[in-house]
């Protein structure tokens, strides 16, 4: 067995037996073979090359230097050495730049990045007549929701197929988003109560996330902080929902407007069954039918589809039936059973105030007779001996068609 001092190779021959038995140990530890002596990481010079000025006694024979002597005279490395001086170099100067780089960022945001603020109209449809009452089930079924699908099965998403610049995943994508975007902001029950807006705020572009806000805690018909601008909301003091069963329909198409940019436009009617907030849930019939028209244009460039997230450019939306003196923008106040018709217009505006006028001041519209649950003819005309007490009603629309 090997001890310490012992040659790498073992034992030279040539240097057993003799006095090596009679004292084994005694030259064991001065004794080197050739490949111990080469091995060795100092080597010593020779007393010719120690006679230099400034010479070493001795010299490193490991990877860093040349293994040569050192210039005569001079006691500087050799070849070797500084190969590995050079190296080392290289490499600190290679980290140094990546370091340089990374903290100094080249990257360049892509065209498309900045969020434009949302561009918002809502309009409130007034009846023309009494607001038919009912269960459910009922209004649902003689109403042009009848044959409606259910929940987010109402919104599906059209053939896809590749842009010039974006691929068909991408498309996909954006067609999803834009779906669950329409998912949380129309559909989920704790927005449309107005106790959550968290859900749709995790879709948005955090360009936006400042309006959102503001939309949110202080709502505005001023055209760009609309809450109902951004989702469908309720007034909790007005009306809650008779049954959680939305019935929608609607379609998704989708364009490239530039290399960076891709827009999808949604159109939904979303029909509720609502009854009134205060008091007693309502009797058997005591339920009506509201109904939203959704417009919607999401805008999406790369980052966008890549983080899942959707920048909502405008949003035009009409919704009944509704009086049309009440402002919708921080919540929609359905007209319940039997509510009748009004004939009060919009909010008035004074041109001469300062600050930012209601931009959607004046807009009011009258619901189509035929969106009314088994509307009759007769009922959708007012008599015409009846006097008017205030300004002629709008033209009808339908919020369905």
């Amino acid at each position: 067995m090997a001890v310490p001092g012992d040659p790498p190779n073992g034992t030279p021959e040539g240097f057993g037996g003799g006095d090596d038995e009679l004292h084994p140990d005694e030259y064991r530890s001065v004794v080197f073979d050739e490949d111990f002596v080469r091995a060795a990481r100092l080597q010593e010079f020779s007393a010719q090359e120690r006679m230099g000025e400034h010479a070493r006694a001795v010299r490193s024979r490991s990877i860093w230097s040349g293994g040569g002597p050192p210039r005569r005279g001079t006691g500087t490395p050799g070849r070797g050495a500084r190969q590995g001086m050079l190296l080392v170099l290289l490499v600190a100067t290679a980290f140094a730049a990546a370091v340089y780089l990374g903290l100094r960022n080249p990257y360049v945001a892509p065209a498309g990045g900045y969020a434009e603020p949302l561009s918002s109209t809502v309009v409130p449809l007034t009846p023309s007549a009494a607001v038919p009452g009912g269960t459910p089930a009922d209004l649902y079924a003689h109403s042009p929701a009848a044959d409606y699908r259910t929940g987010a099965a109402g919104i599906t998403l059209p053939a896809v197929s590749r842009t010039h610049h974006f691929t068909e995943s991408q498309v996909l994508a954006a067609l999803s988003i834009a779906k669950d975007y329409l998912v949380q902001s129309s559909l989920d029950p704790d927005v449309l109560s107005g106790t959550a807006s968290r859900p749709v705020r995790m879709l948005l572009d955090p360009g936006q996330l400042a309006q959102f806000d503001e939309s949110m805690s202080s709502p505005s018909g001023d055209g760009r902080h609309a809450a109902t601008g951004w989702l469908v909301r309720f007034d909790p003091q007005t009306a809650a929902l008779a049954d959680t069963r939305v019935r929608v329909s609607g379609s998704l198409s989708y364009e490239e407007v530039s290399p960076e940019v891709l827009v999808v436009t949604t159109d939904h009617t979303f029909v509720y069954a609502v009854r009134g907030a205060a008091g007693p849930p309502a009797g058997p019939d005591g339920a009506s039918l509201f109904t939203v028209r959704r417009e919607l244009r999401l805008r999406f460039d790369h980052d966008d589809l890549t983080t899942r997230r959707a920048e909502l450019a405008s949003s035009y939306v009409m919704a009944g039936p509704q009086d049309c003196a009440a402002d919708p923008a921080a919540g929609f106040r359905p007209l319940l059973a039997g509510a009748g018709p009004t004939t009060v217009g919009p909010p008035v505006s004074d041109p001469y105030a300062s600050g930012h006028p209601r931009r959607t001041a004046g807009l009011c519209g009258a619901m189509d007779p035929s969106a009314d649950p088994a509307a009759q003819p007769s009922a959708a005309q007012p008599s015409a001996a009846q006097p008017s007490s205030g300004p002629p009603p709008p033209a009808s629309v339908s919020p369905g068609r």
